[in-house]
């Protein structure tokens, strides 16, 4: 064999690879590019996961790219890995039908209905028309095709120019002796996953065997175990694309691996196992593309009856593989949800980014939380934790600001549009929420390091004021994660009396400097702790009017203040009641407590 045929043998390769990889993108765009969320949505049962990953993978060529984009829907979130193991076995059958494509390119003949269905005749009318539709159609579906059709042709010359290209090894005897070292199961199984996992095609691979076969030389007993091989090898490109997912992200990516891996090990036993008694007749057959296809179709819809049983046991093998971290447990970054390919759909995006932002949310308002009860019981590895928390809450921000404005570029409807802007600015709520916890948490921090504290009266008040925010921070998270308007309503009320008592608690804050009850150097800690609890009962409302107003057509915020103000809506009036007597300061010293000189 020489350098022409090695050259030509590598053109063939290239130009399948790249007809195949046009073909498939075609055949997505074709589709209107809804392929993922058909993916999403049907995969209710094992079943009709492995039925939909078969069709998919069947349509655009490759389960590779099924099951990189299984990969991407199980790393955000929106699709268990139970889910994504029936999809994976799908496309393992799904890729089988390639085989079936390219037995079309031996079709041969020179006369007659023979020569009409020839390779050369198929790829010359399937081309022209192809070039056709993508230079003349002005319709994209037109156009995409014309780029399936054109995709299919230059994959037809590849397997031709492969073909051609081996036709000397025919009489070859070296070559045909390299072939029956194929038999030896272990080597042609290792040759299968060496030779797919560089071209990262199983498609490929199963193509060039189908040019091996044409010579001649290749029986079963080479043509099973580089088939089994291929499966194997197959796994790299999946594995690649789970570099920087989440664990389940990387567990998917496994199971691709593990489905091919449990098959090859199975049959391996079982086949050699019956043979090492029986002497199996067929071993010596020799192979054809028909009979290379048939046996990659069986080998693959085989594995999935023997593996189809046991999705439950194959989830909880690699849960055990890779682990969860306790911390990676409690501390889920929901921004993995926002993967990029859902932009193309903004109600999914708008529902992913707000089931992300839930994440970020409840994140702040834990912190909060666990700021304020440093006030009372100070501790180093709390205070720490609130500093950690703070940095995966800005994380949050950047991630969903960045999302959401790229989001903004997208075509939608109006009450789309209203949502993101509504997200948008409530993240930097949430945002500021955090930096509040991290304020407050240096305070009692300064608080502990200088032995300072607060008088039994000032403590008093204060518990009064931190219970007061507890809650509005609750009310604020709950209702944005319900969209609960109703519950919302609250946020505004509670938010004026937390006003009042910071402006009561900063009189009588005063009154005690003067009476000389307490030292300056107490108050600053004292006021700070009042501008925090303020400031994030400003934010809470903030959010809280931003739902009410994206939701309720008719309301005007503007009239609301005013109604507010002149107390004149009914229903504010009674919950702003209802706070004031839940959260009743206890009554103010009027005299010098002389035993006491702490604030």
């Amino acid at each position: 064999m020489g350098i022409t045929n090695i050259l030509s043998l590598l053109s063939g390769v290239a130009l399948f690879l790249f007809g195949m990889s046009q073909m498939g993108d075609g055949l997505k765009k074709a589709a209107g590019e809804k392929l993922e969320l058909i993916l999403y949505k049907l995969t209710s049962t094992p079943l009709k996961g492995v039925l939909l990953g078969t069709a998919v993978t069947a349509i655009i060529q490759s389960s590779s790219a099924t099951s990189v984009m299984v990969v991407g829907f199980v790393n955000a979130g929106m699709m268990k890995v139970a889910q994504a193991i029936g999809i994976i076995m799908g496309a393992n059958i799904g890729t089988s039908v390639t085989g079936w494509i390219l037995c079309l390119s031996y079709i041969d003949g020179s006369s007659g209905v023979a020569q009409i269905l020839s390779t050369a005749t198929i790829s010359a009318v399937v081309a022209i028309v192809g070039i056709l539709f993508k230079m003349v159609a002005k319709k994209v579906s037109m156009k995409n095709v014309g780029d399936i059709m054109l995709g299919f042709s230059i994959l037809m010359v590849g397997m031709q120019m492969m073909s051609g290209a081996m036709s000397p090894l025919k009489s070859d005897p070296d070559f045909i002796e390299l072939l029956t070292m194929f038999s030896n199961p272990f080597v042609g199984i290792i040759v299968g996953i060496l030779f797919t996992a560089v071209l990262q095609s199983a498609s490929a691979s199963i193509g060039i065997l189908q040019a091996l076969s044409v010579m001649g030389g290749m029986t079963f007993a080479s043509a099973f175990p580089i088939t089994m091989g291929i499966g194997v090898g197959a796994a790299v490109p999946v594995l690649l694309s789970s570099i920087g997912t989440n664990k389940n992200g990387k567990r998917t990516a496994l199971i691709y691996l593990l489905n091919d891996l449990f098959g090859m090990v199975f049959w391996s036993i079982a086949f050699y196992s019956v043979n090492a008694f029986v002497h199996f007749d067929f071993l010596d057959m020799v192979m054809s593309p028909v009979s290379i296809a048939i046996l990659n179709s069986v080998f693959r819809v085989a594995t999935v009856v023997i593996l189809f049983p046991f999705i439950k046991w194959i989830e909880k093998l690699v849960f055990l593989l890779v682990k969860d971290a306790p911390e990676e447990l409690e501390d889920f970054a929901d921004f993995d949800l926002l993967e990029e390919r859902f932009l193309a759909y903004p109600a999914l995006a708008i529902g992913q980014s707000h089931t992300a932002m839930n994440g970020m949310a409840k994140k702040a308002r834990k912190n909060v939380i666990r700021a304020i009860n440093l006030l009372s019981e100070f501790s180093e590895n709390k205070y720490q934790k609130v500093q950690e928390k703070e940095n995966l809450i800005d994380k949050y921000e950047d991630q969903l600001g960045t999302y959401l404005m790229q989001l903004t570029g997208r075509e939608m409807t109006e009450p789309q549009a209203q949502q993101v802007s509504i997200l948008l600015h409530s993240v930097s709520d949430f945002e500021r929420l955090g930096d509040h916890a991290v304020n407050i948490a240096e305070t009692a921090n300064e608080l502990h390091e200088k032995k300072v504290s607060f008088s039994e009266e000032a403590n008093k008040e204060l518990k009064v004021l931190e219970n007061a925010v507890r809650e509005i921070i609750q009310i604020t998270v709950t209702s944005f994660e319900r969209h609960d308007n109703q519950l919302a309503i609250q946020v505004e009320p509670l938010r004026e009396l937390i006003i009042a008592l910071c402006d009561e608690l900063k009189s009588r804050h005063v009154a005690r400097l003067r009476k000389g009850m307490c030292e300056w150097k107490q108050g600053f800690p004292f006021n700070n702790l009042l501008t925090d609890f303020e400031r994030i009962a400003a934010h809470c409302s903030n959010i809280a009017l931003a739902m009410i107003e994206a939701e309720t057509a008719s309301f005007d915020m503007h009239k609301y203040e005013k109604s507010i103000r002149e107390k004149s809506n009914a229903e504010y009036v009674r919950l702003y009641e209802s706070f004031e007597d839940k959260y009743k300061l206890p009554k103010a010293t009027k005299k010098k407590d002389k035993s006491d000189n702490k604030e």
